[in-house]
């Protein structure tokens, strides 16, 4: 009833809220992507994106069908492995930003390991600053990280932006500098909060600094500052800094899988971690 083809077009959709940035990641025309969408949404029978000529939402019946997506596209990607006897092995040496700490990203490798038994798979938990540098000096094969504006190395897991987090009870005084929790460099969503503050010309200090995300966290639940962040990746227990405070945007930001830019043994096991990260990707900031 349901065309895979049809189904990964949609899940790349939905994981970027964009047509055109999920015919860039599937290498089609947009007018392709839309075709494929509107023959899945005739042979469900619904609607399963609104979209007008600013944004694409997903419809309800579109949340539902993502579970549906990924189920009957896992068992396709099962079956097509076992009948044309490709077996997936060898070392993976797969680094994720610390951003993916909190998520269920451990389920998607949980998943891949069972699919790929055969494969050794070496996971690194670092910045992404620091993986995309391991990963150009050819100590990685493989990277789910966030990219820096303007920069199009990777393919597009979703499209998130960044916002201003800290306990729901810290209170800024617009007379002192902004009190940061960081990242070390480089930290890209360091450098962003810094050059956000200083294209406002607003004052700012270091409250906390640490290389883990669970020691920045406990920092904000102690009201000692502001720390910039995901959206789709709030943690409990951190709220939005108010727009009253007066702090200033600090715009989109974009998460991707990036291959190493050499040919490696671990080929065609990074292939099948980047697509299985791509078709599970939404999962990753849905709590």
């Amino acid at each position: 009833m349901y065309d895979p083809s049809q189904l990964r077009t949609f899940l790349a959709v939905a994981q970027t809220l964009s047509f055109t940035q999920a015919a860039r990641r599937l290498g089609l025309r947009q007018s392709t992507v839309s075709q494929q969408v509107r023959r899945l949404e005739d042979a469900a029978g619904r609607t399963l994106f609104s979209r007008d000529t600013h944004s694409v939402e997903l419809t309800e019946d579109g949340e539902a069908m993502l579970g549906f997506a990924r189920r009957i596209l896992e068992v396709h990607d099962q079956a097509t492995a076992f009948f044309t006897g490709t077996r997936v092995r060898g070392r993976l040496r797969f680094g994720a930003s610390e951003d993916f700490v909190l998520t269920r990203l451990p389920e998607i490798l949980e998943g891949f390991r069972h699919d790929h038994p055969e494969v050794d798979l070496e996971l690194t938990v670092e910045l992404s600053g620091t993986l995309h540098e391991t990963l150009a000096a050819g100590k990685l094969d493989l990277i789910l990280a966030k990219r820096r504006r303007g920069a199009t190395q990777g393919e597009l897991v979703w499209h998130d932006r960044l916002v201003w987090i800290g306990a729901e009870r810290l209170r800024l005084d617009p007379e002192r500098p902004v009190p940061l929790i960081v990242y070390p460099p480089p930290g890209i969503t360091r450098a962003l909060a810094l050059e956000a503050l200083e294209r406002q010309g607003r004052e700012w200090r270091i409250a906390c600094t640490s290389g883990s995300l669970n020691g920045l966290i406990a920092a904000a639940r102690a009201g000692l500052g502001v720390m910039a962040h995901s959206r789709g990746f709030v943690p409990p227990g951190l709220a939005r800094v108010p727009d009253r405070a007066g702090l200033p945007e600090l715009g989109p930001v974009d998460f991707v899988v990036v291959h190493g830019r050499r040919p490696t043994p671990a080929q065609g096991a990074a292939d099948a971690l980047a697509a299985a990260i791509l078709a599970a990707g939404d999962r990753l900031h849905r709590r």
